[in-house]
């Protein structure tokens, strides 16, 4: 043997001693097969679409007739296509809701499709959106109610076999299934056989959940059952579209249980000592409701809304289900369609290179004797690959160093989560100009981890593990130069003429304009409110500093300031005077009174007046809308007249936007709006925006 044989020898047993160091120990609650399946979903569709889209209700009282249900032009296809486009994952549909009406024709109930004239009493929608995911390569999901307004037997111990019949139709006869959702909501009042009563029951023990889940393990090995406490995911304690910053896939999972959940933020941030491996799923609609209705058509989540969810879901640890209030079309309504195609392009956008990849990469502890556990492994692209330190090292840093100066304002991290979730706490600094400056410091990382950062250009990147449960393993991390969202600004003025102008993303500037002209980067840069106390047109338009791209101008034309307008009369409870003039379409000045009902306004001196604008409440309620009015100018308060308009507000209830009314032009300083009606035939109204158009 000659000495190169034997060093080649040396060196090959070597790195087989290298590669053969044992990975890391599991540390604490780790997650199961079809857990690590789900957690690979990360963004899925869910599909609010049942008998509450043809009764314009969130939750249905179980009372209604199956011939209502009659979509005119249903295409599950259409949503499947959707989804995908969006780069959704799956779809999860509400197969029977609270009211208890089921979009299959169930063997046990009457209450279904097939009672209904939807495709003759033949239609299976289960069977179409199963049929279709598989055709556009989706997973398909379920969500089964467990409370029934329609059964009468609900609240018995006989409901609980009707029940368990109908999750077994699901689970075995639409292919597989990738979650099984079961509501929170149980009992109370409802129809119930025509019994008409209110029906208590023990969340907890009443339905034998884990009979139920027994079911579902048996049926659908490898789906995933959504409750407030799982058992395999969780839900994350609001509808709002956000988990903590710090979020565990840990919980104490015997503490809860489907509608049982004492403590919110448990659900929001998980439990660092949990016991179980509970990931949680953000849950939340493209519409402030559910179910469709008209009149949300305009409240679609704007992009900059939705990037925010992206970010505060699937960028913190959790998956991110996103309600689409299919419409009685039976389609995904086009302004809900134009709004998640305008996320799938942005999120595209953000996450078009990875900056670090290709680059050189050094790290401060690597997993001794070891080439397998390297630090390359976290850019390498591979899943299954991690960077590991030496066992009781929990402060370690990777270093990125690019070859040349890199802008970059996005930071994505993984665990290696078959090993458990172990980071407590990171930092993410940049070389700037020789020097290291702070970008983030964060707590938990778990499956993916994805921080907006300030747009900076650095020779360098260094990500610090600061404080972990045990040595880190990282799998993945990425830097990315997402562009500005450059909208439109929304522009909005108060009742003291303070002008404000407001965008969806951090780090561009706005320029405006108050003379009508288009606004540039020669305008006057907005840095705070500003006072326009005339009539005035304000122009304004985003710009980001670094490419010098500008978005669409906005133009909002305000007529004479509200400084000096006070609300005259007793307007009563609940009110807040100064709400329809402070140019926040989000307050509202509610009046319980009985109809017709006089809102007077002193305007403070006299005008010529040739209409009015009246901006609707607009919250998730249709509470309180005006719909038929009478209007009236008095210049000294004693004295009205005939009204100078009258009439309805046409189609409100559906569309409650603002609502421009015109006359002949009438001088006055007292105006007085009467409500006549309004949509809910409450003795209420709400007023979220008013003002006067003068000559």
């Amino acid at each position: 043997m000659n000495k190169f044989q034997t060093i080649l020898i040396i060196a090959t047993l070597f790195m087989l001693s290298c590669n053969q160091a044992p990975p890391p120990a599991p540390h604490g609650p780790l997650p199961s097969e079809r857990q690590l399946a789900w957690h690979d979903l990360e963004f899925y569709a869910f599909i609010h679409f049942n008998m509450n889209t043809f009764t314009n209700m969130e939750w249905g009282m179980g009372d209604e007739k199956p011939e209502w249900f009659n979509p005119t032009e249903l295409d599950t296809r259409q949503w499947a296509r959707v989804a995908k486009e969006a780069g959704m994952k799956g779809i999860i549909i509400t197969a029977k809701h609270h009211d208890g009406f089921c979009l299959w024709p169930s063997a046990y109930t009457e209450h279904s499709v097939k009672n209904s004239p939807w495709r003759n009493g033949n239609g299976d929608l289960l069977r179409e959106l199963s049929d279709a995911c598989k055709e556009y390569g989706l997973k398909f999901g379920v969500y089964l109610s467990p409370w029934d307004r329609n059964h009468a037997d609900y609240g018995k111990p006989e409901y609980l076999d009707y029940f368990r019949n109908q999750l077994r139709e699901l689970l075995t006869n639409y292919g597989e299934v990738f979650e099984v959702w079961f509501d929170g909501a149980n009992g109370g009042t409802g129809y119930y056989g025509g019994a008409n009563e209110n029906r208590k029951i023990d969340n907890r023990t009443y339905y034998q959940w884990d009979t139920v889940f027994k079911i579902v393990r048996e049926l659908q090995p490898m789906a995933c059952i959504f409750s407030d406490g799982g058992p395999d995911v969780r839900w994350v304690g609001n509808e709002e579209g956000w988990a903590r910053p710090t979020n565990w896939s840990l919980l104490k999972r015997d503490d809860f249980a489907p509608g049982i959940a004492e403590n919110l933020e448990h659900l929001r941030a998980g439990q660092e000592d949990g016991t179980h491996w509970l990931p949680a799923e953000v849950d939340v609609s493209i519409r402030p409701g559910w179910y469709y209705h008209p009149y949300e058509d305009h409240k679609v989540k704007t992009l900059p809304q939705l990037l925010d969810i992206y970010y505060h879901s699937v960028g913190r640890n959790s998956s991110l289900l996103l309600n689409f209030p299919v419409d009685t079309r039976g389609l995904i309504h086009e302004n809900d369609v134009d709004a998640i195609m305008k996320l799938a392009e942005a999120l595209k956008a953000d996450f078009a290179k990875d900056l670090a990849a290709g680059q050189k990469i050094s790290a401060t502890n690597v997993r001794e004797n070891s080439r397998k556990f390297r630090e390359a492994n976290v850019i390498d692209g591979k899943p299954d690959t991690y960077w590991a330190t030496d066992d009781g090292t929990v402060e370690a840093s990777l270093t990125v160093e690019f070859s040349q100066p890199t802008t970059f304002n996005r930071f994505l991290a993984q665990e290696y989560i078959p090993l458990g979730q172990r980071v407590r706490k990171f930092r993410i600094e940049a070389m700037v100009d020789g020097a290291w400056q702070t970008l983030a410091e964060e707590t938990t990382i778990g499956y993916k981890r994805i921080l907006r950062l300030p747009t900076v250009t650095a020779s360098k990147l260094r990500f610090s593990i600061d404080d972990a449960k045990a040595c880190p393993v990282i799998s993945n991390i990425q830097v990315f130069n997402a562009p500005k969202v450059l909208e439109a600004p929304i522009v909005r003025r108060n009742q003291a003429g303070e002008v404000t102008l407001l965008t969806g993303e951090e780090g561009v500037e706005v320029y405006y304009t108050t003379d009508g002209t288009t606004p540039g980067t020669s305008s006057a840069r907005y840095t705070a409110p500003f006072i326009l106390d005339s009539k005035g047109v304000v122009s304004a338009i985003a710009v980001d500093p670094h490419s010098g791209q500008s978005g669409p101008v906005t133009r909002q034309t305000f007529d004479i300031p509200s400084t000096n307008w006070v609300l005259l009369g007793e307007p009563g409870q609940n009110q807040r005077a100064e709400a329809p003039f402070d140019g926040n379409p989000a307050t509202a000045l509610t009046i319980t009174a009985k109809l017709p009902y006089d809102v007077i306004i002193d305007l403070g001196e006299n005008y010529s007046i040739k209409g009015f604008n009246y901006l609707p409440n607009q919250g998730r309620a249709v509470n309180g809308i005006i719909d038929r009015y009478e209007f009236r100018i008095s210049d000294n308060l004693r004295t009205w007249g005939k009204p100078v308009s009258a009439g309805e507000f046409s189609n409100i209830r559906n569309s409650p936007v603002l609502q421009y009314i015109s006359f002949e032009p009438v001088k006055g300083r007292y105006v007085k709006l009467t409500a006549v009606s309004t949509v809910d035939n409450q003795e209420r109204i709400s007023i979220s925006g008013f003002n006067v158009v003068t000559e």
